[in-house]
């Protein structure tokens, strides 16, 4: 294996665009290139997020339904999580504040607005 990009559902893609520029991703690709989007990737250094519609492929996969984030937990690895903190915190809803933990990370917890927790760690060396 390679990498891991996980595609996630998502009942408003624009939205959800609109809130991961927030903390930093970038759209590199969308379908369709232009207009309402469908799927869309965004990227923010190493890591990379898949985004979908519940519409584009309910009838295919109707195991996707669901009503919330449910307890998908996204764990990111980051430089400088101070600054990177300091920088979003006013501007997303922070769930679990800054913190040293017993196996030596500082981290951090937010909530998408689809509801799915994204902790942002820095492992010290």
């Amino acid at each position: 294996m390679d990498s891991l990009s996980p595609n996630i559902f998502v009942k408003d893609i624009s939205e959800t665009v609109n809130f991961y520029k927030t903390i930093g991703f970038q759209v590199v690709m969308t379908v369709p290139e232009e207009s309402e989007f469908v799927w869309v990737m965004m990227t923010c250094g190493k890591v990379s997020f898949m985004f979908q519609s519940f519409q584009s492929l309910g009838s295919e996969l109707p195991e996707i339904s669901r009503q919330n984030g449910g307890s998908l937990l996204l764990y990111i690895q980051i430089k400088h999580i101070k600054q990177f903190h300091d920088k979003i915190k006013g501007k997303v809803n922070v769930i679990k504040g800054l913190e040293k933990t017993f196996y030596g990370a500082t981290e951090f917890s937010i909530l998408d607005l689809n509801g799915y927790v994204l902790t942002f760690a820095e492992h010290e060396n």
